[in-house]
C-alpha cells in the first residue's frame, strides 16, 4: 500500500489557509453582527489528570453562564495539533516550543516525590537521590519515561536511574499505590495537595526538586479571536490561577 506525507512547506501552507479562512468567515459575522457576543461550540484539550482535577469543573461553570454555547473536551496524555485537529483552546504543562500559538501563563507546577507516612516508618526517609535505588519505587511513566528522577543539586541538574517495582501510565493510580503504602512515587504538585495537607503522603527530596513548570492557556494565532475563545479565556483563566496558587504547596 502507498500513503501520503505531507511536506513541512505544505504543512505551513494548509495551516496559514486554515487561519485565513477562519478570519474570513470571523468578518463576515461581524459584518451581519453576529459576533457580538461569544456563541457556537467551544473545544478544549488538556492532559487527562489536569482535565479532572482542574479544568472540567471550569468548562461546567463557563456553560452555566453562557448557555448559548456548547463544549467538547478532550483529556489526552498528548501535545495536539491545534490547527490541524480543530482544536480551539488548550492548557499545556512545560516550557513552550517556539510555534504559532498565542500563550497565556496562568500558574507552575512542581515535580515532586511522595510516600505514604507508614512507608516511611518502616523504610526510612531518603536523604539523597541514590537512595531510591534502595526503596520501591512507583514510576508513573508520564513522568518517568526512562525510569530515572531528575533533581537539582545546588545549581546542577543530575538523573538517578532506577528500577521500579512497579510502572504504571496513570497518576491516580500510583498516587493511590502511595497512599497505602507500597512505595515512593512522582506527581505533579496539584495532584497530591489535598494528600500532603491531609498527612496521607509526605514530600521526599524535597531540597533536590527542579525548578517549577510553567502552566499556559494556548490558541492558535489569529488576527480576529473568536469571542468563545477570549470570553473563556477570560473567565478560565484567573479561575485556574487561583486554583493552582491554592494547591501550591510547594514554595516557590
Amino acid at each position: 500500500t502507498r500513503s501520503l506525507t505531507i511536506t513541512d512547506v505544505g504543512q505551513r501552507f494548509l495551516e496559514n489557509a486554515r487561519r485565513i479562512l477562519a478570519d474570513l468567515d470571523m468578518a463576515e459575522k461581524t459584518a451581519v453582527g453576529e459576533a457580538a457576543m461569544p456563541q457556537g461550540h467551544l473545544t478544549i484539550t488538556a492532559s487527562v489528570t489536569f482535565g479532572r482535577f482542574a479544568l472540567a469543573p471550569i468548562v461546567c461553570d463557563f456553560l452555566c453562564q453562557h448557555p448559548q454555547l456548547t463544549a467538547s473536551v478532550f483529556l489526552l496524555d498528548r501535545v495536539v495539533n491545534l490547527v490541524e485537529e480543530g482544536i480551539d483552546l488548550a492548557v499545556r504543562i512545560g516550557h513552550l516550543p517556539d510555534s504559532n500559538l498565542i500563550a497565556k501563563r496562568i500558574g507552575a507546577v512542581y515535580r515532586v516525590l511522595v510516600a505514604s507516612p507508614d512507608y516511611l516508618v518502616k523504610h526510612g526517609v531518603p536523604t539523597a537521590p541514590t537512595d531510591l535505588r534502595f526503596h520501591s519505587v512507583i514510576a508513573f511513566t508520564g513522568l518517568m519515561p526512562n525510569r530515572e528522577w531528575r533533581f537539582l543539586n545546588g545549581q546542577k541538574q543530575g538523573r538517578v536511574s532506577l528500577n521500579p517495582a512497579f510502572e504504571i501510565n496513570d497518576a491516580v493510580a500510583a498516587i493511590q499505590a502511595a497512599e497505602t503504602g507500597h512505595g515512593i512515587t512522582i506527581a505533579l504538585s496539584y495532584m497530591v495537595s489535598d494528600q500532603v495537607r491531609d498527612g496521607k503522603l509526605v514530600p521526599v527530596l524535597d531540597a533536590f526538586t527542579l525548578p517549577p513548570q510553567p502552566v499556559h492557556l494556548v490558541y492558535p494565532h489569529a488576527r480576529l479571536v473568536a469571542p468563545k475563545i477570549r470570553a473563556f479565556i477570560d473567565f478560565a483563566a484567573p479561575r485556574l490561577k487561583t486554583g493552582l496558587d491554592r494547591l501550591a504547596w510547594k514554595a516557590a
